[in-house]
């Protein structure tokens, strides 16, 4: 499995490096009060998948957190569990106590 990812990310790297050598091309960017920017079409595309992987990243930030302190008081929820389930096996453990205590003179 892990050669089958590996050959999978090599034909993936190879189709995108052939894909930024086709699209060397300049691009204006128009953005507010006139102000533009020219740079090549790869690295426009490269810097918006950047921005978006890093907004998703920051999107998915609180669910798992609020996850991970979920887990964190489930498992020790499970701790508190087990201890009580091994002070209770330590009592069934022990040989019972007796009631009482008959001796000879009680019963003369």
């Amino acid at each position: 499995m892990k050669i089958i990812s590996r050959l999978i990310a090599a034909i993936l790297f190879v189709f995108f490096f052939f894909f930024a050598l086709r699209n060397t091309q300049e691009v204006t960017l128009h953005f507010f009060l006139g102000y533009e920017r020219t740079d090549p079409l790869v690295l426009v595309l490269l810097a918006f998948f950047v921005v978006g992987a890093v907004l998703g990243v920051l999107a998915m930030a609180p669910l798992v957190l609020r996850h991970r302190r979920e887990a964190a008081r489930y498992k020790k929820a499970l701790s508190q569990i087990q201890k009580q389930q091994e002070e209770i096996a330590q009592v069934q453990a022990q040989p019972p106590q007796p009631d009482s205590v008959i001796t000879a003179q009680h019963i003369l």
